[in-house]
């Protein structure tokens, strides 16, 4: 892989905190005031009504609808695009020249389902762990040789 500007990217669906990687690994530095936090809803205030309600197939039974998709999971989706925009946009002005993304597998999956094409090409490596929680010295303990991009 060619030499660069890294930025790691830790996420879960709550939080995306964006590292540019320096000094071959040994260091993280918060990417200018690339901190993104999603405001957690609970499922009642994104849902604006209760679900309808129909008859059953057969008899005279009736029941609640289930809502076609869980609310959580569709603003999980938009944060992940809000997180992708903001790499699209520092890529398109040449501040970065390589990714690397950890979030939890179903985030980093929204990631990549957001992710275009440029984007995805100067993604250098994908974790599937959710070590948000960590401290930038700890990540680096974690990640290892893979930030010596």
């Amino acid at each position: 892989m060619t030499s660069g500007t890294t930025w790691l990217v830790v996420a879960d669906a709550a939080r995306a905190r964006i590292f540019r990687v320096e000094d071959r690994g040994s260091k993280l530095v918060p990417a200018s005031n690339h901190q993104l936090v999603h405001a957690s809803l609970a499922d009642k205030e994104l849902v604006s009504d209760k679900p309808g309600r129909t008859f059953d197939r057969f008899g005279q039974g009736r029941h609640a609808k289930e809502p076609p998709s869980d609310p959580a999971d569709i603003e999980a989706r938009r944060f992940a695009r809000e997180v992708v925009e903001t790499l699209d946009a520092e890529r398109k002005k040449g501040a970065l020249s390589h990714v690397i993304l950890v979030a939890p597998p179903g985030f980093l999956g929204d990631l990549r389902a957001e992710m275009r094409e440029p984007l995805s090409r100067i993604v250098a490596a994908q974790v599937n762990k959710d070590l948000s929680k960590l401290t930038p010295a700890e990540l680096i303990e974690h990640l290892g040789e893979m930030l010596s991009i």
